[in-house]
């Protein structure tokens, strides 16, 4: 007997562009206005993908940029442990079937359009317009059918002890300039010099990882790096958003290195400057996971194995 094919919800796969950049800003303000950033517990407990992911498509490949924070909110909002993703056509051709009721999750791609203009002189020329289109993707946990491998459970390491020695040599290969004293993290920009507490005390290790990958996001800024001047974007709200991109950064960076990206107390007093800057720009999101993505790639980049460009 023929097994009926059951509707999910799927969102349209192109929106116009106001719609996608304000749902976007929506949701990541709603979660700041309850005291939650979404990248502050990006981990997965219970799947073989392992203990820490950034969310993946259905070929393994990572999301990046503003893409891995709607998929991190997803997950937490409906607690799925699983990081995989894909579209209901993926799912369909592997002979799966996405569960009759279940809603998709909303992400994005930039995309550019040619438009032929006439100057002055009467001549034709040619102008690139970037625009915003979403579509919509399936956490594997909505999802019937699938082969083994995307729904198996995770084999725990015994010890944490590799990934954080993984960690220790990423950042010893930035070539940063890291001091430890005192009871502050901060990255001075005058003398170009990361300084961090003494370790011993931090609460963990996991923990000094996590606020070093925040200050070499920071680091990163440098003019003699990426260069990142934001008070002609952000204005008067330039700090705040350059804290929310080395938050952001950070999360990413500690997905990468399989750490979980523990939210800094100190920095609970940001939210409401976070709020502002969003409210006030449906954009300000997109830009601020653009630049926390374009950190961490600067900081694979000075691996001596850098990750490979993304297609």
């Amino acid at each position: 007997m023929t097994k009926p094919q059951t509707k999910a919800t799927a969102k349209p796969s192109a929106q116009p562009r106001a719609d996608v950049y304000a749902r976007v800003t929506a949701k990541i303000v709603e979660d700041l206005a309850q005291g939650v950033r979404p990248w502050a517990r990006p981990w997965n407990a219970g799947h073989a993908a392992g203990p820490v992911s950034r969310p993946l498509r259905a070929n393994g490949t990572p999301y990046r940029g503003i893409n891995v924070l709607l998929l991190w909110v997803e997950a937490q909002d409906k607690n799925y442990t699983a990081p995989i993703w894909m579209t209901y056509k993926q799912a369909q051709a592997m002979g799966a079937q996405v569960r009759k009721g279940e809603t998709g999750t909303l992400v994005v791609f930039a995309d550019r359009l040619t438009k032929t203009e006439t100057n002055d002189k009467g001549e034709e020329t040619e102008r690139q317009i970037a625009f915003m289109k979403g579509y919509t993707v399936f956490n594997v946990e909505q999802i019937d059918g699938l082969p083994g491998h995307y729904t198996a459970p995770a084999v725990l390491p015994a010890s944490p002890l590799p990934r954080l020695d993984a960690a220790e040599s990423f950042f010893a290969a930035t070539g940063a300039d890291i001091r430890h004293g005192g009871n502050r993290a901060f990255y001075a920009p005058g003398v170009d010099r990361v300084q961090m507490p003494p370790r011993d005390s931090f609460r963990d290790a996991e923990s000094y990882a996590a606020t070093l990958a925040h200050e070499l996001t920071h680091w990163t800024g440098h003019e003699s790096r990426l260069n990142r001047d934001l008070r002609n974007r952000f204005g008067d709200h330039a700090y705040a958003a350059e804290e929310l991109i080395a938050e952001m950064g950070a999360a990413f960076l500690c997905a990468d290195l399989g750490l979980a990206a523990l939210p800094r107390p100190d920095h609970a007093a940001y939210l409401g400057s976070w709020l502002s800057v969003l409210q006030a720009d449906s954009r300000a999101i997109f830009t601020a996971a653009t630049q926390a993505q374009r950190a961490a790639d600067y900081l694979h980049s000075l691996q001596p194995q850098a990750m490979p460009e993304e297609e």
